[in-house]
């Protein structure tokens, strides 16, 4: 395995934002997966270049890690224009947002991650910004309070969230274009992970490449972290190539195993079924009994949980299958059948 090229004078967390930035595709047909959102953007940008108008607000919804942000870069690109990126939590009064909107271009994006985050205030000022490329600046109190109006650019706003249910009707319908991310299917994980080892230069076999696409959750942002561990291990461990026992060891020093599942997965898995008989439990106690945050579990694990068929959401809370079980060697048990 030939040695990745040497980045002076960058600190570790630098070198891993610029490698990540470099996997990342800057064009849609780089872009894998996600095909019929792909098909939508490419019409969406195409026709807003042969009009020379700016395009249409867009609101990217999904789990996190699949490639919202990437989104955002490419749409960008595409339309051959400027983008700034922020996020929800960091926009924490009105000025804030007045002050990015008012230093774009015609044209320009303005990407904000995580938007269900952002306060209300925000919002607010937010919405005759997207309607009508004007900012309503409030001057004094009271009475004599007056409503200064500012001509903005005429930008299009990408934003993304994890939780779409937190954002306000009056928000949500301003987006003209709305999409969903779904996970990825294995064979597109295989695709992504191939992609990225050519990038890096790490040679993967064929078998190797299922087990990772297996252990990825479905997410690339999973499978390209992954892989930078593997590199990291082959590469101290003197191998070549990254073979399926290379991963398969690699994993299990990570506390990963053949389905992704990672410590936390398995200790709420096991909490549920030793803790609570299985099941119902609520959130807030699942939270508590492992030490971890609610919003973390339900935004970070629960997806994935949900999607392998090991946990299920009810009106009294949340149960595991018999499948889940079965994968962490615990007894199946009987439930009476409700009639």
């Amino acid at each position: 395995m030939s040695s990745p090229t040497h980045k002076p004078d960058l600190p570790k967390d630098q070198d891993e934002k610029a490698l990540d930035m470099a996997l990342r595709p800057v064009r849609f047909d780089e872009y894998i997966g996600q095909e019929q959102t792909k098909k939508n953007l490419s019409i969406l940008v195409g026709a807003a270049r042969k009009r020379k108008d700016p395009l249409e607000h867009i609101l990217i919804h999904g789990p996190s890690g699949l490639g919202k942000t990437t989104l955002a870069y490419i749409i960008a690109k595409e339309f051959g224009a400027g983008i700034r990126i922020t996020s929800g939590t960091a926009l924490e009064k009105a000025g804030d947002i007045g002050s990015i909107l008012t230093g774009l271009n015609d044209g320009d994006f303005l990407f904000i991650d995580e938007v269900h985050r952002l306060n209300k205030a925000v919002e607010e000022t937010l919405y005759p910004a997207m309607e009508n490329y004007q900012l309503d600046i409030i001057i004094g109190k009271g009475t004599s309070a007056k409503t200064l109006q500012v001509a903005l650019p005429r930008f299009t706003l990408i934003a993304a969230t994890t939780r779409i249910s937190l954002l306000a009707n009056p928000f949500r319908s301003r987006f003209g274009a709305q999409y969903k991310l779904e996970f990825y299917t294995h064979g597109e994980m295989k695709e992504i992970i191939r992609r990225s080892a050519k990038l890096l230069d790490v040679p993967i076999d064929e078998a190797a490449l299922d087990i990772l696409a297996q252990a990825s959750r479905f997410t690339p942002r999973i499978a390209n972290r992954l892989l930078k561990r593997l590199r990291d291990f082959a590469q101290v461990k003197d191998h070549a190539m990254l073979s399926a026992a290379v991963a398969r060891e690699a994993l299990a020093l990570l506390g990963i195993d053949e389905l992704g599942l990672e410590i936390t997965d398995r200790k709420i898995l096991s909490t549920i079924a030793e803790n609570f008989q299985g099941g119902p439990a609520g959130l807030k106690s699942i939270a508590a009994a492992i030490g971890e945050e609610d919003d973390t579990i339900e935004e970070v694990y629960e997806p994935y949980l949900m999607r392998l068929g090991f946990l299920t959401r009810t009106a009294r809370g949340r149960m595991i299958t018999d499948e889940a079980r079965k994968h962490l060697g615990l007894a199946t048990i009987s439930r009476p059948t409700l009639l």
